[in-house]
């Protein structure tokens, strides 16, 4: 991987829609130049695919929360399949080290769903709630 490849995942994590002919004028190469390094990108499995930016404030989520998940057993599957069933509200579902086991990252439309939310996570784990007040 050379500054050419870099550039292009730079300017793909920016807008992954943006046509080859733009790429590839960002990029200083020609369009099938740049097609080709993208494709080898793809085919190296450094590019998994292309996502979108959603706006959740517009989606109605207006609380932000970060929730240290503390597991109540070594029994991780019910915990598991219930982040897995709330996955509209589930950004983010990391495995960490520390004093937490998991964190959550979420967002909730009312501050009354993300209270429903935490009771039913109380059943698998104890948790330490932090909402985001700005980015």
């Amino acid at each position: 991987m050379d500054q050419t490849d870099l550039r292009i995942l730079d300017e793909l994590s920016k807008n992954s829609r943006i046509t080859m002919k733009e790429l590839s004028e960002k990029v200083h190469l020609s369009s099938p130049a740049t097609s080709a390094r993208v494709e080898k990108l793809e085919t190296a499995g450094i590019i998994e695919g292309y996502t979108i930016k959603v706006n959740q404030l517009k989606m109605g989520c207006f609380v932000h929360a970060m929730i240290n998940v503390i597991m109540k057993s070594n029994y991780q599957a019910a915990y598991l399949s219930y982040t897995k069933a709330q996955a509209p509200f589930v950004i983010q579902n990391y495995k960490i080290s520390g004093d937490s086991c998991y964190l959550l990252e979420c967002k909730f439309p009312s501050n009354e769903r993300l209270d429903e939310f935490l009771v039913g996570l109380s059943e698998f784990a104890n948790y330490k709630l932090s909402i985001i007040i700005s980015k």
